[in-house]
């Protein structure tokens, strides 16, 4: 009869052959003569590792782990298996047992690594990372998974230099070339960022992922043709790449690109529907006027990208404090609409009652906005080089009652940060125009034009219903210069319709309305804006197909903030879009005393212009139907008396009606921000909320 070693040996050279079946068997028959047989279940809990056969691995090596606990090699083992079945708080159990035993052991701290990680232990997982470099300098993993956490904690230069050790230790590894891009573009090193995803693709041609991020880098630079041959290239790999959709039919809308925007609307929308995560939140708003498709997709996205992150533990109740603890958190404290804004705002917060704290995320510029901004509020924190659990750890230290995000799931967001509970109440406000889909934010701002009653169900929030939704800056200055028609590109006569909407709002239905209406009305041009060279040509080509002389589009170029304010006066009638409306233009140009008309439609970004209106009281320039937009438009622009009686009109409304009341807009906010922290603080639940 064969001996138990030299069955083992048999089982080892048979494993070292990959006759995997014969070491099996051999091993089964030195545990049927002797049960607690180390090796041989060492060696059947390595078999099974390695065929995918997890849980019965982790069984024998448990086994095995039970007869020699202090054998640092199979402890290791065991805690990457634990990995690998998800189950890191065990796998970080055995993996600090492995180097308790055996400090010098790279793999294990490494290991212990990737548990801390995946804990959401940061700096944890820093130092054991460092520790296995520390034992082995060459250790490409490592300072790779290094350049992941620094990286996470928002250390991007320190994360570059951890990816490239790794990239001169592993030259050909895609993965770190592709992290190191991200990094780069976050460090807004654009051009070094293209050259990481080319390496990906040099290396791994079929990497739809490097195709992708190539793209919105090329996106970011404004060369919009190569970022959608970019994406195009991803598409023929990975058609459900997350955001991918999205991303190719939004950068089709800013150049104004039609030709496959039924197809791949269609597309779009058939993939929400079936709860696949192919756009961005905010790049579905322009798109369909659906509150119930909005929701599916921010939920899918957030369940996606910003989970319920515990990390913090839950948030204790805190006690009523003197004054109420309001942090704003934004990445548009500079020169962004939503400071345009906001600005006044924060000046004509009650400073007995309130502190309020800026959580800033952006760029840093120095700009008079910027400055401001920082004179105007208790604190002015910046936080970009924090992490989100940083962030929000600080919030809570802060004692902030009501955190506000004012960017949601536009450029630069962090909903990372409200993901961790940053305070007790946490509320969306402003930066974007419909529901989050997270279930970490308890409140929404809205008024009873842009969520009647009946459209709650299509909200994750509870309703804080102001008076009138948009705060707006009183104190914004239009330049006394008087920009002539000719200055503009304007003809000397003719009526003027205008509208300054970013590009990708403008869909081929709101353009057909817009042709129809230069069609009527005889000398009259479309004022336009483009930030980009290719979506002028575009639309002259698309007004000709449509019977309308090129030469009646007039498109106007980026100006400073007081002369482009004047240059609303040099239009008769702003022709707002929809889907998405226009919100910061449309009070520019209100302010500015010119008209604005909008169709109303069902979800919250096709209902903020009918709010601004319903608030400065001109609920008749509110449509609801597109040939009623159509037949006013051209109304207004064929009887100079009616449109010069609603000039007039709100002439007297600007500075006589809630919409440009910015001290009365502070009040209702308070009160909003009061009613919230009582019913916290009386232990009762989140609940819509109507300020008189």
């Amino acid at each position: 009869a064969t001996t138990l070693p030299n069955a083992m040996r048999q089982a080892l050279a048979a494993y070292n052959a990959r006759a995997w079946a014969e070491a099996e068997r051999l091993c089964q028959y030195v545990l049927q003569a002797e049960s607690d047989y180390f090796d041989a279940l060492n060696l059947l809990g390595v078999i099974a590792a390695q065929t995918q056969r997890l849980e019965q691995a982790a069984d024998l090596l448990d086994r095995a782990v039970a007869i020699s606990p202090r054998n640092a090699s199979v402890l290791n083992n065991l805690g990457s298996l634990l990995l690998d079945l998800d189950r890191a708080g065990d796998a970080l159990t055995r993996l600090d047992q492995s180097v308790s035993i055996r400090p010098d052991y790279p793999e294990a701290h490494y290991n212990r690594g990737v548990a801390l990680y995946r804990l959401k232990q940061l700096e944890a997982a820093l130092q054991a990372y460092e520790r296995a470099i520390a034992i082995r300098p060459d250790y490409a993993d490592a300072w790779h998974n290094r350049g992941i956490v620094l990286q996470d904690l928002k250390q991007l230069g320190a994360a570059v230099a951890s990816y490239d050790r790794a990239i001169a230790i592993r030259p050909h590894y895609a993965n770190t070339h592709m992290n190191l891009g991200d990094a780069l573009k976050r460090l807004q090193r654009l051009e070094d960022a293209i050259a990481s995803y080319n390496r990906v693709i040099a290396i791994k041609p079929d990497s739809a992922n490097a195709w992708l991020n190539r793209g919105i880098t090329l996106h970011e630079l404004k060369r919009l043709d190569e970022a959608l041959a970019s994406y195009d290239q991803a598409f023929a790999l990975d058609p459900d790449l997350e955001h991918l959709s999205g991303f190719m039919l939004h950068t089709r809308m800013q150049i104004c690109d039609w030709d496959q925007f039924d197809t791949q609307l269609a597309d779009l929308a058939r993939k929400v529907e079936h709860g696949k995560n192919a756009v961005a939140p905010l790049h579905l708003l322009p798109l369909l006027d659906s509150p119930m498709l909005h929701k599916n997709n921010a939920e899918i996205h957030v369940k996606a990208k910003y989970p319920h992150n515990d990390a913090l533990g839950v948030i204790p109740k805190g006690v009523p404090q003197d004054k109420l603890r309001i942090g704003y958190f934004s990445a548009d404290f500079g020169e962004h609409p939503v400071a345009f804004l906001s600005a006044e705002l924060f000046e004509l917060h009650d400073k007995q009652c309130f502190e309020i704290t800026a959580f800033s995320f952006g760029a840093h510029q120095g700009t008079a906005m910027q400055q401001r901004l920082a004179a105007a509020f208790d604190r002015f924190i910046d936080v970009s080089n924090k992490s989100d659990v940083e962030t929000a750890r600080l919030a809570r230290e802060l004692n902030i009652d009501i955190a506000v995000d004012l960017s949601g799931y536009t450029t630069g967001s962090r909903p990372g940060i409200f993901a961790c509970r940053a305070a007790p109440i946490q509320v969306s406000y402003i930066g974007f125009l419909g529901t989050t889909g997270a279930a970490c934010m308890d409140y929404l701002f809205a008024d009873d034009t842009i969520i009647p009653g009946q459209s709650r169900q299509h909200y994750s929030e509870k309703i804080a219903y102001l008076p009138s939704y948009q705060v707006n800056d009183s104190q914004r200055r239009i330049a006394d210069k008087v920009l002539a028609g000719a200055e503009l590109g304007l003809p000397d006569t003719g009526f003027v319709f205008c509208c300054f909407n970013n590009n990708y709002k403008i869909t081929p239905a709101v353009f057909d309305g817009w042709m129809r209406i230069l069609q009527a009305v005889a000398g009259s041009v479309l004022f336009l804006y483009t930030d980009n060279e290719q979506a002028g040509p575009n639309l002259r080509r698309a007004a000709q197909a449509r019977g309308i002389d090129g030469n009646r589009l007039v498109f106007g170029q980026r100006l400073p903030r007081a002369e482009y304010l004047a240059r609303y006066r040099a239009a008769d009638l702003f022709l707002d879009t929809s889907p998405y409306n226009a919100g910061v233009t449309a009070s520019d140009a209100l302010w500015a005393g010119l008209p604005v008309l909008t169709l109303m439609g069902e979800s919250f970004a096709s209902r903020v212009a009918a709010s601004l209106l319903t608030a400065i009281q001109l609920p008749e320039l509110i449509t609801g139907s597109q040939a009623q937009y159509e037949a006013l438009a051209i109304e207004l622009a064929t009887h100079p008396q009616q449109l010069a009686h609603i000039r007039n009109k709100l002439a007297d409304n600007r500075l006589t009606t809630p919409l440009f009341d910015t001290p009365a807009f502070a009040r209702h906010i308070e009160a909003a921000y009061r009613l919230m922290v009582g019913r916290h603080h009386a232990d009762l639940a989140p609940d819509h909320i109507l300020v008189p």
